[in-house]
């Protein structure tokens, strides 16, 4: 089964165009070595999975070209456990240093704060 069309079934891109489009852009690994859309994936076979800010590290269990519920999809692979605590550290860091705007549009108090700011710049 090419690769491109099980990473869809699983779940990890949205369309097929999209998870051709990270195979052919080096985002995905198969044992290693990077590949192309059309390489052929095998049950045993450990991918690497370049999403955005997140890395998944995958065995696959099962093959499956259609693209089936959630349940069912998460059943075609096997997350290793070094991938699972790497990501939910970087999710737990992002969350971390997460910046709250501020709420609203500025009291009366801040706006003069922020005029006083700005003149400061302009003199």
């Amino acid at each position: 089964m090419r690769i491109d069309k099980w990473l869809w079934a699983a779940r990890f891109f949205k369309t097929r165009g999209l998870a051709s489009e990270a195979a052919s852009g080096g985002k995905v690994h198969v044992n290693g070595e990077r590949c192309k859309p059309a390489r052929r994936v095998h049950a045993g076979d450990r991918l690497t999975i370049h999403r955005g800010p997140q890395v998944w590290e995958v065995d696959v269990v099962a093959l499956n070209d259609q693209r089936r519920p959630a349940r069912e999809a998460a059943a075609l692979y096997e997350e290793t456990e070094a991938s699972r605590s790497r990501r939910e550290a970087e999710a737990a860091r992002r969350r971390q240093e997460r910046v709250e705007a501020p709420a609203g549009r500025p009291d009366k108090r801040e706006r003069r704060q922020i005029r006083r700011f700005v003149r400061r710049d302009d003199d």
